[in-house]
């Protein structure tokens, strides 16, 4: 029996999206990535604020209302930072590390690891601690006392699924997939900077 496709506009509202975001991904990568990233890194850091809140609850700790402003922090985070950086650190991946190298996976992942990821989250510290309008001893304070804290979780968490992103993933895709992973990381980096 042959199988008929469905009208664009018969498609479910899921199938539609996905279709708007493929052809906004190719015709404006950055600017999709950067959106992207944006709104997930704000939704990763409002998952941190309604978890703290039930910790809160459940010691039987004051509860303080959600900040829309700490949001809009980690949103200006993804779309100014996240998305661009991303795209450009993975599109130079591409060229530096081909596919046809045979240590590829190897040199990938390595460079990702060691380079990008320390390099990335004291950007994330840097900014975070401009976006809050605070001096250099608080990013100092901040620095000594969890920056090293988070990048051992940094490479324990992103370290399989960066390895299967920047391998196995199309390039096109690498930045949606980390901002998915990213949603949850922000949740935690959110509450390790406090």
């Amino acid at each position: 029996m042959p199988v008929q496709s469905l009208p664009v506009r018969d498609a479910s509202i899921h199938f539609r999206l996905l279709q708007q975001y493929l052809v906004l991904l190719k015709n404006y990568p950055i600017l999709t990535k950067s959106v992207t990233s944006g709104i997930l890194s704000a939704l990763g850091n409002l998952l941190s604020q309604i978890l703290e809140a039930r910790k809160k609850i459940k010691s039987g700790a004051p509860v303080g209302e959600i900040d829309p402003a700490a949001a809009a922090r980690y949103a200006t985070f993804g779309f100014i930072i996240t998305g661009p950086v991303s795209h450009i650190f993975y599109q130079l991946m591409e060229v530096w590390m081909p596919a046809t190298d045979p240590l590829c996976i190897v040199k990938r992942l390595l460079l990702d690891r060691l380079i990008f990821a320390p390099g990335f989250l004291l950007i994330f510290y840097f900014v975070m601690n401009i976006l809050e309008a605070k001096g250099w001893r608080d990013f100092e304070s901040k620095m000594r006392g969890s920056y090293w804290t988070a990048l051992k979780m940094n490479w324990k968490v992103w370290t399989p699924f960066q390895f299967v992103n920047i391998n196995f993933v199309p390039v096109e895709f690498r930045v949606l997939f980390a901002n998915m992973v990213a949603l949850f990381w922000y949740a935690y980096l959110a509450s390790v900077r406090k």
